[in-house]
Order: C-alpha cells, then structure tokens, then sequence
C-alpha cells in the first residue's frame, strides 16, 4: 500500500505504507541509494509485523519517480547519480539535503497525528540520513546501519538514542572511519560485524539476525 504526502515545501512524495491492526510505535525504514526496491519492502514488511506502524519515503521522487534499482554495478552508479541529484557530496554530506529532510519529517508528522512515537531505520543512504535525522528531526529513536560519511558529521549533537551498525569487511566504509565515530561518540550504542556492506540483505548471515535483534530491543526501549 502506499501513501502520498506532502513535505513543508509542497513536494509531494510516495512512500510504502505497512500498518498492523495495532500499532505500537510509527517507523520509518529509510531505503538505499537503490531506492525503494523489493528488499526494503521485505524490511518495511518486517517490522509491520513486529507491531510498528510503518512509511518507507521514496526520497528519490525529488529526483526521479518510481525508482527501484536492483544491485548490479550499473544501478549502484545509477543510485549514486540520483543520490547527488538529491545534494548529497562526500566532502559535505549534510549539504543540500533539506528537501530530503522536509520528506522525512513529513512522515514523521504523519505518523504522530496518529498519537504515536516515531522512530527510524537506515539503511546505507539512510544509514546516513539516520544519523542525520537524530540531530535535526522530532524522532524519538534512530538506528543506522552501515551508514558511510557520518564521519563527516561528527560536530553535532544526536537530539535522541542512537544506535549504529556497521560491518568490518565494509570496503565501502573505512574501520578508521568507524573508529572516529566510536571516538567521537563513545557513549552511543555502535556495532561491528564480520560483514560486508549491506549485509542486512543476506539474512543467513549471523550478524544479520544479531543486528535486527539488537534493533528490535532497542525500539521495544525507547518506542514501545
């Protein structure tokens, strides 16, 4: 199912709508630079199922409509493509990123006028975005999984919990980069794996059951 709302600028975005029959919590699964393809649905389907009402934001409408990318070579080139048609730069990740933002809290805003906490899930670009997202946006809980450049945010203060997943065979994201983060914020809840980048898509990984579980826990604390 999805849902059509309306940021503060008047963009009007899609985003996939799972909602069980009583919701303890909004969530809102933030996709890939693949957009919103059949595995962050499969994510977004997950955690309807764990009781949590939740919108998956088609970030790249601003860009593009209707994207779904699979994971060849040619659409990790493409992703990235619509990903700096978004204002996202590795020099300055946050930069240019408004437009994404008003999305995002517009779901937040929609999931609160239902009386609910909020909180958001990451992955990859939203790694990132989640960990923006918990410095500037109303959430209550945030989680990012393998998010690269949140070394390149390290100046800024998370306004609620945190918790970061990452893997150490990332060829993607540095361990030194990690090891910033962990310096940076050593009372944060964060993560490594003996995983590769996006491992959150193979589900006969070890670290991948561990991650979700650790997240579930998390938002049972925090969101209900």
């Amino acid at each position: 199912m999805s849902e059509q709302l309306t940021a503060s600028d008047g963009h009007r975005f899609s985003a996939y709508h799972r909602c069980p029959a009583q919701p303890r919590a909004g969530l809102l699964v933030v996709q890939e630079i693949f957009g919103v393809n059949a595995h962050i649905r499969e994510v977004a389907d997950g955690y309807a199922a764990d009781g949590y009402e939740v919108l998956a934001p088609a970030l790249f409408d601003r860009v593009e409509r209707g994207v779904e990318l699979d994971y060849s070579p040619e659409s990790l080139a493409r992703g990235r493509e619509l990903a700096g048609g978004l204002g996202v730069t590795h020099a300055n990740p946050a930069q240019g990123l408004a437009g994404t933002l008003a999305d995002l809290q517009a779901c937040i805003d929609w999931l609160r006028d239902k009386g609910l906490k909020v909180g958001l899930v990451g992955y990859c670009f939203g790694g990132a975005l989640a960990w923006l997202a918990a410095n500037q946006l109303d959430l209550d809980a945030s989680v990012g999984y393998y998010g690269g450049m949140i070394d390149k945010m390290l100046d800024r203060s998370p306004n609620c919990p945190v918790m970061l997943h990452f893997g150490e065979e990332d060829p993607h994201i540095s361990l030194d980069s990690v090891a910033a983060v962990e310096k940076a914020y050593p009372d944060l809840p964060i993560y490594r794996y003996p995983a590769g980048h996006g491992f959150n898509r193979q589900p006969e990984l070890p670290a991948t059951g561990l991650a979700r579980q650790r997240t579930l826990d998390f938002f049972a604390r925090h969101l209900g």
